[in-house]
């Protein structure tokens, strides 16, 4: 086993506490919004000894983050691999470097994404059902796009709202004189983005209040933002994000439409299954890594079972304490001693690891 070090990275949204308090380090006024720990070029983690990790795994198809959000990250989706390969193929034929701003396709991969969170987590991910979505807006008064919607449907309600052929200020005003946590999650974004159609489309998507422990997997094509709170996040090695607004970064609205999925979520909560004692693993289906998440009591033996790493978030296990992590090859084991909470991040499906009491 590894010990590695990663890079935090500052983004405007990021908290300025609750990183610096995970790693052990004094606050210092900046935003830290993410630490990565992977191979990603953006931010490559290093072993103890400063070699870059890929040196010693190669090239991971994953990427491990700690997020602290202080405030809302854009409304987004990522696309599937089809989708990437063929927008990457396409700017890069077009010349946009990729550095530019307004490269949506940064690479030829996927991004499926897991957050896990680790302190309570407010986030809005897929689309309601259609039936609960028009209740909440005749609830809020936003009765023209309550119309639209049982309609037209939620394509076409989502098209003719960043197209301007539906109003979305009817429905942001509406907000204004309704206290449900939608509508004022609404105001709230309204008065940072105002006239922004991606405002009145957070009210077709679900608001989900996740507790520690719980998550939410973003397969293709699901519209999502994170509002605030800190989790644990495991991705595809990628950096492909399609934009449609709630930010100063590049939007592709046109893009947007095209790789969205609309079908809905009718509980976008995943919740981690005990496999054996103490190991509870989160579904993540179709992605290269899998979430696992060890609430270790006593003692712990694990053996890896491809190229993984360990993160410690809680307690100290032994060989890592809270804010640490480590990289292990197929084969190596490590004995967690408890109390302690490790997330485990391995590739695909490799199955459960034995245990030992």
């Amino acid at each position: 086993m590894r010990r590695i070090h990663g890079i935090v990275q500052h983004y405007a949204w990021g908290d300025h506490t609750a990183l610096p308090q995970l790693l052990g380090q004094e606050p210092d006024g900046l935003p830290w919004a993410e630490w990565w720990l992977g191979t990603h070029a953006g931010g490559p983690a290093t072993t103890a000894d400063g070699a870059p990790l890929a040196a010693v795994a190669g090239e991971l198809p994953y990427l491990l983050k700690v997020l602290a959000a202080r405030e809302a990250l854009s409304l987004q989706t990522h696309p599937d691999t089809a989708t990437a390969q063929a927008g990457f193929a396409r700017e890069q034929q077009a010349g946009i470097a990729l550095t530019d701003p307004r490269r949506v396709y940064r690479d030829p991969f996927a991004k499926p994404e897991l957050l896990c969170a680790l302190s309570p987590f407010d986030a809005l991910c897929g689309f309601r059902p259609v039936a609960a979505t028009v209740q909440l807006l005749r609830e809020v008064g936003a009765l023209e796009l309550a119309e639209a919607l049982q309609r037209d449907g939620l394509q076409a309600t989502v098209a003719g709202l960043y197209q301007g052929t539906i109003a979305a200020a009817p429905a942001v005003a509406a907000c204004r004189l309704h206290d449900s946590p939608e509508a004022t999650l609404v105001t709230l974004l309204d008065d940072v983005y105002p006239d922004e159609p991606s405002v009145a489309v957070t009210l077709l998507l679900n608001r989900v209040r996740l507790m520690p422990g719980e998550a939410i997997y973003l397969g293709p094509g699901n519209l999502h933002a994170y509002l605030y709170g800190v989790g644990v996040e495991i991705m595809g090695a990628s950096d492909n994000v399609v934009r449609g607004g709630l930010t100063v970064k590049h939007v592709d609205v046109p893009e947007l439409l095209r790789v969205l999925r609309y079908e809905p979520l009718a509980d976008p909560v995943v919740r981690a299954t005990e496999e054996q004692p103490g190991r509870w693993r989160y579904a993540t289906p179709d992605a290269p890594f899998e979430l696992w998440r060890f609430d270790v009591t006593g003692r712990m033996t694990h053996t890896a079972a491809g190229r993984e790493l360990l993160l410690c978030t809680e307690g100290d296990s032994g060989p890592l304490r809270r804010g640490q992590a480590a990289y292990l090859a197929l084969g190596e084991s490590t004995v967690l001693e408890g109390p302690c909470t490790v997330f485990r991040i391995a590739e695909g499906d490799t199955g459960t690891a034995e245990a030992s009491a």
